[in-house]
């Protein structure tokens, strides 16, 4: 594709909203990553038509694209205030396009970094590197929100078997990288594309890790109880005698249940629920993670909780495992947002927060309990934070078999949120080599290998329970040793020699 002069601004406007959409729609379709690609290089094509844009065009151009892009992909959060927290409909609108703008910031920066190299050779490498690095700084400003990242398509991309090497921003690369490629529609360029594909492919060939004895008997149960419920007491015990009459009506080696199942403080859980759920598990042998409130008394008398998973078995003390990465306004209020919070008519939380190297949970096979497995847990969105789990993995005194992420999704009710959950989960396996399972209030329930699979999942709104065999995993990916630190002195070397070169002849 040549350069051609600056459409009229209103069009060029619009089409870069468009084209933000279409990459937003085109996530949630089959083979979304080779989708993505093909669009993405079309809007880097309208992006650089302008050959030299100034500095607030360039920006603007990208926060066009991202604003396009965000508000579609994060409708969901509309749901969450308005439906459930009973928020007025202007202020909820208002809030999701608030979201979207802040995310949209970051494309505005990337496409900004990015057109002010010039040099043919160097732009090739430091447009995607400039995309990588606002992605890395999504994930870290303001206590990180990555959700939605072009790495998560790539679980139906050609790329996807460079996470376990270089994690998921290693993915964003090379989407990227390979858009930038087609958008100039040379031979040449799609010639170095399907290169790389294949490429790609071969590396995939390679595991780090390898099975670890014979399966063991899982089950993760699916209440579907909405969101509105967990506020009212009578429902409340609902819930909890739900899940503790799905827990004990039949062994297991290991049960989950999701995030919350019971709503209610660990020491004050009524009924003798608690001591039913240890009781069963010393008599069968089975191991239990339940998703509840924690109660941490701290030296000054006061009381603070968390969101907490607490894990049974017959070989100790109850685990337990508080959530790491809260999310703002949800689990924490940030300074100066209480008028926002107040607004929401719905009991919000503002929970202690855990340690990051917390010990996974053991599970002893009933079959072979003295080889025990362990899993690291994750609750809600921490498994979109790859490098933090990988970080987890690494600085484990045990080694890590499994991922186990409990989260309840049923704030954001019919939309695509949970779709978009799944893929990050899907991503988490592929970066660390290691099965995933996923137990949710309404969906999506699933069960993904070492490769990023889905291998049998629940369907959405339905309350049931999936009874599979889970083989385990043993060994490290080269991510989970380095982290995000190889893609990120990339990214700066490639970077930092094309703004050198800028000015220099080709």
């Amino acid at each position: 594709m040549q350069s051609s002069p600056q459409a009229n601004p209103i069009i060029h406007s619009a089409l870069l909203l468009f084209l933000g959409v279409l990459l937003a729609v085109a996530s949630e379709l089959p083979f979304s990553g080779y989708i993505q690609i093909a669009l993405f290089a079309y809007a880097l094509y309208v992006l650089g038509r302008n050959n030299k844009p100034k500095a607030s065009q360039a920006f603007q151009d990208g926060f066009l694209l991202g604003l396009g892009y965000f508000v579609p992909a994060l409708w969901w959060i509309f749901i969450s205030l308005h439906d459930v927290g009973g928020m007025a409909i202007w202020l909820s609108s208002l809030a999701v396009l608030a979201l979207a703008s802040l995310m949209a910031v970051y494309f505005g920066f990337a496409n900004l970094i990015g057109q002010q190299v010039n040099h043919s050779v160097w732009r090739s490498l430091a447009i995607p590197a400039a995309w990588v690095l606002t992605e890395y700084l999504r994930g870290q400003l303001f206590t990180g929100f990555p959700w939605m990242g072009f790495a998560e398509s790539q679980v139906n991309g050609p790329f996807a078997n460079i996470a376990p090497y270089f994690g998921g921003l290693a993915c964003t690369f090379l989407l990227i990288w390979a858009a930038l490629q087609l958008s100039r529609l040379r031979l040449r360029t799609i010639t170095s594309v399907l290169g790389m594909i294949a490429v790609v492919q071969i590396l995939g060939l390679w595991s780090f890790t390898s099975p670890k004895d014979l399966p063991i008997s899982v089950r993760l149960i699916q209440g579907n109880f909405e969101q509105s419920l967990k506020f009212n007491p009578a429902e409340i015990l609902k819930q909890i005698h739900f899940y503790h009459d799905q827990i004990v009506k039949a062994p297991a080696d290991l049960i989950i249940v999701p995030e919350t199942a019971f709503p209610w403080p660990e020491p004050d859980i009524p009924d003798q629920s608690i001591e039913r759920i240890q009781a069963f598990v010393n008599e069968s042998g089975s191991q239990v993670l339940l998703g509840l409130i924690g109660k941490i008394a701290k030296n000054d008398k006061a009381v603070q909780y968390s969101n907490r998973v607490a894990g049974f078995s017959n070989q100790g003390p109850i685990y337990h495992y508080d959530k790491h990465h809260l999310v703002p306004f949800g689990e924490f209020i940030p300074p100066g947002f209480q008028w926002f919070v107040d607004a929401f008519k719905v009991p919000m939380s503002d929970f202690a927060r855990g340690s990051i190297d917390q010990a996974p949970f053991s599970i002893r096979p009933r079959s072979n309990p003295d080889r025990p497995l362990y899993a690291a847990i994750s609750i809600c969105y921490e498994d979109i934070f790859g490098n933090e789990i990988a970080t987890r993995i690494r600085n484990s005194q045990e080694p890590v078999n499994l991922l186990v992420n409990v989260t309840n999704l049923a704030w954001f009710g019919q939309s695509q949120a949970p779709m978009q959950q799944l893929r990050l989960s899907q991503l988490r396996s592929l970066e660390t080599g290691l099965p995933s399972l996923r137990a949710t209030n309404t969906g999506i329930t699933a069960v993904i290998d070492q490769r990023g699979r889905v291998l049998a999942s629940l369907e959405q709104f339905v309350q049931g329970e999936l009874d599979v065999r889970v083989q385990a995993f043993e060994g490290r990916t080269p991510y989970v040793i380095w982290g995000n630190w190889p893609i990120l002195i990339w990214v700066i070397f490639a970077l930092g020699i094309g703004y050198w070169r800028r000015t220099q002849p080709n």
